[in-house]
């Protein structure tokens, strides 16, 4: 009798520890990847903070360039 309540108590403590383990990995796993969808979000964040830098300094570059060579012109039709 005590050898099988020893083995049964044996067999609960595997399965209990199986499924702590088991919730254990899971939660990792949705920590990493919720940490990943983080720094994919902080990623694209910055890149689209770039994109939109480099699009005011092209519109800036733009209308600086086009002012020049109209006041080139002007400066060249009238003198």
């Amino acid at each position: 009798m005590k050898m099988r309540q020893s083995n049964t108590d044996w067999e609960r403590a595997f399965v209990e520890e199986i499924s702590l383990d088991r919730r254990r990995r899971a939660s990792l796993r949705r920590t990493a990847q919720q940490r990943m969808l983080k720094r994919e979000a902080i990623r694209r964040h910055k890149q689209g903070s770039v994109r939109f830098i480099l699009l005011v300094l092209t519109l800036i570059m733009t209308a600086a360039i086009v002012t020049a060579v109209m006041f080139r012109t002007l400066y060249l039709l009238l003198g």
